[in-house]
């Protein structure tokens, strides 16, 4: 049984490779994926907390170290 945000990934992917007409992807579709999915992820978590990082580093279930650097990563004000 999918959630709504398996569900979206899913079509997202399947439109991808449609469009790509079978050609392979010109990069790692991970990485890809990941860096579509976690700056959104990042900034409505940090939102929710009012911008507080341990907050929403145990939210998230990272080390604060960790979410700092994924904060600079994706250059998140």
């Amino acid at each position: 049984d999918e959630n709504e945000v398996a569900r979206y990934v899913r079509k997202a992917m399947d439109d991808y490779f449609k469009d790509l007409d079978g050609e392979d992807p010109s990069c790692a579709v991970y990485d890809m994926v990941m860096n579509c999915v976690e700056k959104p992820l990042i900034e409505i978590v940090l939102h929710h907390v009012g911008g507080n990082q341990t907050r929403a580093a145990e939210l998230l279930g990272l080390n604060r170290n960790t979410l700092r650097k994924k904060i600079q990563q994706h250059r998140i004000k």
